[in-house]
This record gives C-alpha cells, structure tokens and sequence, in this order.
C-alpha cells in the first residue's frame, strides 16, 4: 500500500511539472516576439560559424510544441569573385527545449534544406571560398567571450558543384545528405554521410583532428573515406597547405572492375576481359600537383608489382614509375587486340586510341615471366611511353620464345586512324612459336633470327596490312618446313617424270641447312629479294611476292637436286600459291613430261607434225603458226 501510494505521489509531481513547462512554453511562445528568436538565432550562427548568411525570403518562428525557426531562400556570396559559395532553399533551425523553458534561446542543430555547395577554382588558384575561410578561422578561434552553443549542422538533398578553370574540370555531386561534427567544443571536425556521383551512390566520411588548423594552412591529421561500386578509397595522414599544399600517409584504393570505372569516369566503353579486379596500396606524398607513391603494391588482373610511381599535374597529367612483377599475364589484354578474327584473316575492328589522350605516361616493367596468350617468356624489360596520343613500347630485352626479342612499337593518331611503326629482332628464337605469335604461321621448325622493320597507316589491323611499307628478313640453319617434303618429291619426279599425275606433295616436312629470306615490303605486298633454302642434296630458289592483307602466296621458284657439290641435271620449276594456311604446290608439267623417256615417241611425233606444218611457211605459203603445247595447271588436291 505504502509503495503503491509512493509510485502515486511521484507520478503526479512529474504531471505537474510536465504540466508546467507545457504552460511555461507556451506563455513564452506568446511573450518572446518572434523578431527576437530569429535575431538572435542569426547572432548565434554567425557567432559559430563566422558566416553571415543573406536572407532573401521569408522566415517563419514556431516555439510551441518545439522550437524552430526557418530561413527561407538564403545564400552565402563572395564579394571577390562574385560566384556563389552557398545557397538553399531553406535554413532551418532547432532551439533546445530545456534551453527555451528558463528563457534562453539556444541553438541545438542546424539544417541546411537543398542547398547547392559551389566550390570554384579560377585559373589562378584563387576560389570563391578564401573569404569565408578566413573568417571561420577567426570564427574558430579561441576566445573566452565567444559563446558556443551547436556543433551539428545537417545537409539534406544537397547538390555540391566543383569547378576548376585551370584543368577545365566541373564534377557534380547531387542527393548529398551529410551529418558535419562542427567543432565548436573540440578541435575535431568531422563530416559523414551519402551522395550521388556520374550516376553512382557513394557514402563518404571526411575528419581533421584540427579543423582551424587545416584552415589557416598548418598541420593536421586528415581522414577520407569513399565507398561506391566504381571504387573504393582511404587516406589516412596528414594534411598542411602552407607555404604550400603537402599531403602526407597512407593512400588505400581498390575495384572490382578497373574497366567499368574507367567507363564511368570517361563515359567511354571499351572491349576485352582485361582491366577488371584492380587494388592500390602506398605510402604517398603530396606537394602541390605533384603526387608520389612509394612502396607500392598494386594489383590488376592477378598481376601484382612493387615499386614507386609519380604523377604530376602542371598543366599536363603526366604517370612516371618503375614497377617490378613477377609474373605478369598479358592474356586478357592481347585478347582484346587478336591480329587474326576467327575466318583466319586480319581483324577488321578500329583501332580505338582517344583512351590515350589527355595524359603522359612513362613506365618501366620488369618482369621475371610473362604469358602472352598461350606463350610464356622469360625475363623482360619493357618501357611504355605515352605522349601527347602517341604510344611507344620499347622492349629492352625478353627472353622470348626461347630466344632473345629487341624492339619497339609505336602508334599514334592520325586521319587514317592510327600510325604504325615497328622494328623487332628476334634473335636464335623458336620459328613456329613466333610465326604462329604474330602471323599465325607454324610452317617453320627450328631456331632462327628475324628481323621486321615496317611502318603504315590504317584504322584497323586489316588497313594497316594493307598499307605496310619496310622490310623483313629470316635467317635460319638446321630446321624444316612442314607441310611437305621438296627432297622427296624431287627425287621421285627425277626416276618417273610422269609420277605427278595423282601424286600429293602435301606432307611430310623438307629438313633445311640453311634458310634465307629477304623480303622488301611495298604497300602490302612482300616481295622475294632473295629466298633460299639449301642442304647438302638440294637447293631451292624462290621470287615472286605474297599479299599481307590477303595472306596468300605468289611465288615461283626452282628446286634443284645437287650431287658432290655440282648441280644435278634434275632441276624443277615451280610454283606455291594459295593461302598461307594451306599453300598448294604446282610443278612444271611440260617439262616433267619431255623429260619422261615414255613420252619420248609422242613428243616426237608432235615435232614432226609441227615440222610439215611450218614447212610451207618457211616456203613463203600460209600455215599455222607452230605452238608448243602448254601445261595444265596441277593442284595436289
């Protein structure tokens, strides 16, 4: 009863008191004129913050049953540039209740209602936020009169506008909904919350240990975090902008496809598996617009490297570094730029460079080993060089199909769409494994050099086949061509001529002591300086040319059997025509067959038919003219 009576007394002391703050409230909202509650609010702000913002709508004070005031149509100007640094449509402003009841009014938080942020660079440097940065520095001073009353301002379906004359830049962040910790009892500052990017949500947390620090240029501890599906990003260091700008820390950043934040960075698409799983780790120094990380791990694509990299923005952005791997697989980029298409001819698809411009890169790879589509090489060095459009890759030394590769390429944009020059040296390297790696051609067995040095202009690789100009040359000793057998077939054609006829000179293979090839490039076209192939029993000529961007053949040559080091009387004339794939192989028919002792009595009886022919025509009388028959064209199919 006793306890029943207490809980009773107590809950009616509370009724009253609720009661009577309910009334004080209310008889205050009526007394306080709403000139004096809005006053004062605007007093408090600019006290806080040292900002006075311009009214130019209308307010509205409500005190009962909470305390709020609201400022409709406000911004915040700058006198020295004259572009807006802050507007919204409306401020509004929440008292603090227990504050309002003994008659004081006070500020609890602030919300700043679809405010567009605009934050602008001119092509000085100057920005139309340094006015109001000096006085929320004065305003963020300590002082024993300054009377601090909030320290949290909300922005809700906010729109945040950078622009940046001098690199021509203008980034829009819209739905922004930030919570900002504003130190006006502690030196910490720090912001938390989402935002729309290019199309993309990201949620984002910013805090400096020292916030008038940071703002009069000193040193300060610096965190950023961003989160969103292109990219994430942290920094943890410290941050100070006098005399100049100097960053300092811990730079974190990774994505799940490199390729699809490219794309949403650019807008610019580009095909091809590669440039997908990308992660970023380094120690990294900021003075001024110039950027360098050290102790760098960074990953793509499986491919990890160490090393340091700088990037500098004076004007031009321009990459420099040095990264060490030690495996790189090249795979998923080559396959994006295959020579062949699946018919066996040159690709067709453009040439796309535009990706190149707007940044210089100068990078040094070395790697203990590559793969490059389905071929493995050793130790390499490659140098990529990337100016003003135009790529270059030097390669200083790779251990490449189990010899030694030199070389560079280069392209660069032009009206045909891409200019082309390459010189590579192959040195005592795999012949099937290099054809096959850039002409699709395994026809060639053994080690051997070769040495191409083209140039040409195209807006794809078929174009570019098409316009090649320069010079390639093989050399070779102790191989063998596949796909049949000249030394065979020479000396079954020297026992039965007439042995042609069904006879299939595809397969097999023809052992070589020496190959040589020397082909002068002529829009498109290679033709056969000197092409040579040699043993001990046989010796073979070649001339002709053969269409690079139809991939055929046009050779005709003599292949001769050799006997103590003399030319045989055996020597054939014939010719190769066909694809490169599947070249066919055409022997002289009408010499076979006047060397055949079978055909002998026929070709015989044709010399004296032809002889009482022409016989009248020697007399002065009309005859036929004498005709020496032709061969039949000879497909081994």
């Amino acid at each position: 009863m006793l306890a029943a009576s207490g809980i009773k007394r107590v809950g009616i002391a509370v009724a009253s008191l609720l009661g009577a703050g309910l009334a004080l409230l209310l008889i205050l909202s009526v007394v306080i004129p709403a000139d004096t509650v809005r006053d004062a609010v605007k007093a408090q702000i600019k006290e806080v913050t040292g900002l006075d913002p311009v009214l130019r709508g209308d307010v509205s004070v409500s005190l009962f049953p909470t305390g709020s005031v609201r400022f409709n149509d406000i911004s915040l100007g700058d006198n020295r540039t004259g572009a807006p640094a802050l507007s919204a449509q409306q401020l509004v402003v929440r008292l603090r209740f227990f504050s309002f009841l003994f008659g004081r009014i006070e500020i609890a938080d602030v919300t700043l209602v679809r405010p567009t942020i605009m934050i602008a660079f001119a092509a000085d440097g100057s920005s139309n936020w340094a006015g109001h940065i000096d006085t929320l520095a004065q305003a963020l001073t300590p002082s024993p009169d300054r009377i601090k009353t909030f320290s949290e301002i909300r922005i809700t379906d906010g729109v945040a506008i950078i622009r940046d004359e001098a690199y021509r830049l203008i980034e829009t962040l819209t739905n922004v909904e930030f919570a900002l910790a504003w130190p006006s009892f502690s030196r910490t500052f720090a912001a938390t919350g989402q935002f729309s990017w290019n199309g993309q949500s990201f949620d984002g947390t910013l805090s400096l240990s020292d916030f008038l620090a940071a703002l009069t240029g000193d040193r300060t501890g610096f965190k950023v975090r961003l989160t969103g599906a292109p990219f994430k990003f942290a920094f943890d260091g410290s941050m100070s902008k006098s005399p100049t700008l100097r960053i300092e820390g811990t730079l974190a950043a990774d994505a799940t496809s490199l390729r699809d934040t490219m794309f949403w960075a650019s807008g610019r698409a580009s095909s091809g598996p590669g440039f997908q799983r990308f992660a970023l780790k380094a120690q990294t120094s900021v003075v001024g617009s110039n950027v360098a990380l050290s102790k760098v791990n960074v990953e793509l694509d499986g491919n990890a490297g160490e090393g340091v990299l700088t990037y500098v923005a004076d004007g031009r952005q321009t990459l420099q570094g040095t990264l060490a791997v030690e495996g790189l697989d090249l795979t998923p980029y080559i396959s994006a730029f295959r020579f062949l298409n699946a018919e066996r001819g040159w690709s067709r698809m453009p040439i796309e460079l535009d990706a190149l411009s707007g940044i210089d890169v100068d990078v040094r790879i070395s790697a203990a080993k590559v793969s490059l589509d389905g071929f493995n090489l050793g130790q390499t060095a490659v140098a990529a060089n990337l100016r003003a459009g135009n790529l270059t890759l030097a390669i200083g030394e790779s251990q490449a199909f189990g010899g030694i590769l030199k070389g560079s390429l280069t392209l660069a944009k032009s009206t045909a769409g891409a200019d082309l020059q390459a010189q590579f040296q192959f040195n005592e390297v795999m012949l099937d494994q290099t054809l096959d790696a850039f002409f699709g051609v395994r026809r060639l067995e053994g080690r051997g050099s070769i040495g191409i040095s083209v140039s040409g202009s195209g807006g794809s690789i078929y174009d570019l086949a098409k316009a090649l100009n320069g010079s390639v040359t093989m050399s070779s000793r102790k191989g063998a061509i596949a796909g049949f057998n000249v030394e065979q077939s020479l000396k079954r054609l020297e026992r039965n001529p007439l042995a042609v006829r069904g006879s299939d000179f595809r397969g097999g293979r023809t052992p070589y002591d020496e190959l040589s090839v020397n082909l002068k490039v002529t829009d498109g076209t290679a033709h056969a300086q000197d092409v040579r192939i040699e043993t001990p029993a046989m010796r073979v000529g070649v001339a002709g040319s053969s269409s690079i961007a139809s991939r055929d053949f046009d050779l005709k040559g003599t292949a001769s059997l050799l006997a103590g080091g003399a030319v045989d009387a055996f020597q054939l004339p014939f010719v190769v025509m066909g694809t490169w794939d599947d070249p066919l192989f055409w022997p002289d028919i009408q010499l076979l067959i006047r060397r055949s002792g079978a055909a002998a009595p026929l070709l015989e009886s044709v010399r004296n038919k032809l002889s009482r022919e022409q016989a009248p025509t020697l007399a002065g009388e009309a005859g036929p003219a004498a005709t020496a028959p032709a061969a039949a064209p000879f497909s081994p199919r």
